[in-house]
């Protein structure tokens, strides 16, 4: 039997992404009230009914992460303590993602701490996209839905470069299976840069191994944080002869001296997704190009409402 009601409830991370979804599934969002005591404190009440029903909270952990992963939280028990029936949430961009593991002695996975703790508030679903690490699925006891932003940029990249000879990059050696799913598809050549990082949000290029020479190169990443990686490696890129230079990234977390870095780099154009709302620094770089991912999302929303499979929304 179907559970009664769909209802979405948007955070204060990215509503207009939430906006967007609602329109596809012609299902409005629930009027919810979410404010901030004197000091600091979020209070969410919920002004609509939720008894029994299916509810979606949409929120991305984006920055301010900790903000916006506590306002999650406190809407999924407050859906649990108005009786909602299942909750799912539904994280575009989950923050913390890049701490999956322990890299030194005495160090937290906090990407297994924030799994534990939405668990724990009452989410008994997550849907998410384009995780930094595959593995966090795992880190959950209640399933997960992970879908990718692809069909949205091979859609975008087979209309653009329609007859062009193209070489998809991956700008390091764990992006590799992402960037041969690219090519694969577009029928490229692929080439990877060997990259090596003497600190956390350093990086430094090495080598390219594959060849870029006169051809149009595609960056492929699941994201852009302070854009060193990217710039760097489409300077390298550049140096090797290829003829352009176009970056693709489904989160644009662009923390940083990231829009600075975007703007004197050599790349053409930046594809991100609306996963996370961009700043108003980066609206302005006109190199951006936004492209948006709320139908993929919302007809995920909709088969698990309906208990329908969503394999066919993978490629």
């Amino acid at each position: 039997m179907f559970l009664n009601h769909m209802k979405l409830i948007s955070g204060t991370a990215n509503p207009e992404l939430a906006q967007k979804i609602s329109e596809y599934l012609a299902t409005p969002l629930v009027q919810t009230k979410i404010t901030r005591f004197s000091d600091g404190e979020i209070f969410v009440e919920i002004k609509e009914n939720v008894r029994g029903a299916d509810v979606f909270i949409i929120q991305p952990t984006c920055p301010p992460v900790n903000e916006n992963l506590v306002e999650l939280l406190i809407m999924v028990d407050a859906a649990r303590r108005a009786s909602a029936r299942r909750i799912t949430a539904v994280i575009p961009y989950y923050g913390y993602a890049r701490q999956d593991r322990k890299t030194a002695p005495r160090t937290p996975i906090t990407a297994k701490l924030v799994a534990n703790v939405i668990v724990v508030a009452g989410a008994r679903r997550v849907l998410t996209m384009d995780l930094h690490a595959g593995q966090i699925q795992g880190f959950f006891d209640i399933p997960v839905d992970h879908l990718y932003a692809m069909p949205v940029f091979l859609e975008y990249l087979k209309d653009k470069f329609r007859g062009e000879e193209i070489v998809i990059v991956s700008p390091d050696a764990g992006g590799v299976e992402r960037a041969r799913e690219y090519a694969k598809r577009l029928n490229a050549t692929m080439a990877i840069v060997d990259k090596r990082r003497p600190r956390p949000n350093e990086s430094e290029v090495m080598n390219i191994i594959g060849d870029v020479k006169d051809k149009i190169a595609v960056i492929i990443d699941d994201m852009i944080d302070t854009a060193g990686t990217i710039c760097k490696a489409a300077s390298a890129i550049m140096d090797r002869g290829a003829k352009e230079v176009y970056a693709v990234a489904t989160h644009p977390v662009l923390s940083g001296p990231a829009i600075e870095r975007l703007a004197q780099s050599p790349i053409k154009e930046v594809v991100v997704s609306d996963t996370i709302p961009l700043r108003e620094e980066a609206q302005r770089l006109d190199k951006i190009k936004v492209l948006t991912v709320s139908k993929l999302l919302g007809e995920a929303i909709r088969r698990i409402h309906t208990d329908d499979s969503i394999s066919s929304l993978f490629i």
